[in-house]
């Protein structure tokens, strides 16, 4: 099976994105995930989640009106779970390991498996990736 990642975290391209009529829900154009630094957790989230979670990570990105479900408050991880950041379960779930819901048939890309693809099969960069970029959505959480 040739493996096809999408990318719907960077996916809209500012206005040219919404029609002018406000009946018209939001269309998600998909791409391949462009190469970042495995080491900047900042970076990969502006470039994977900040189109659907935003760049706050409060779940209000440009392309979060056009999925079936919200995007999760990536703020409020620590909260929902007793005031500790669930790294091991963010983690799962940027592996591609645990189902959301929320997210249906995967609207969420397995960035577990995109990561792989990026790094050509090297799992010591993958796993660089998953923990920089988990660190990084826990800096974002709320007090």
């Amino acid at each position: 099976m040739a493996i096809r990642f999408i990318l719907c975290c960077s996916v809209l391209f500012g206005t040219g994105m919404f029609s002018s009529a406000q009946d018209q829900k939001a269309e998600i154009k998909h791409a391949p995930a462009a190469p970042t630094s495995a080491a900047s957790g900042k970076q990969m989230f502006r470039a994977y989640c900040a189109s659907c979670h935003g760049e706050d990570a409060k779940g209000d990105g440009p392309a979060a009106t056009a999925l079936k479900q919200p995007p999760a408050d990536l703020t409020a991880l620590a909260k929902a779970n007793g005031g500790k950041y669930p790294a091991l379960r963010v983690t799962s779930v940027l592996r591609g390991q645990t189902t959301l819901a929320a997210h249906g048939s995967q609207e969420m890309p397995v960035w577990g498996a995109v990561f792989w693809k990026m790094s050509g099969g090297h799992e010591g960069e993958v796993q660089q990736r998953i923990v920089n970029l988990n660190r990084y959505i826990e800096s974002l959480q709320a007090n």
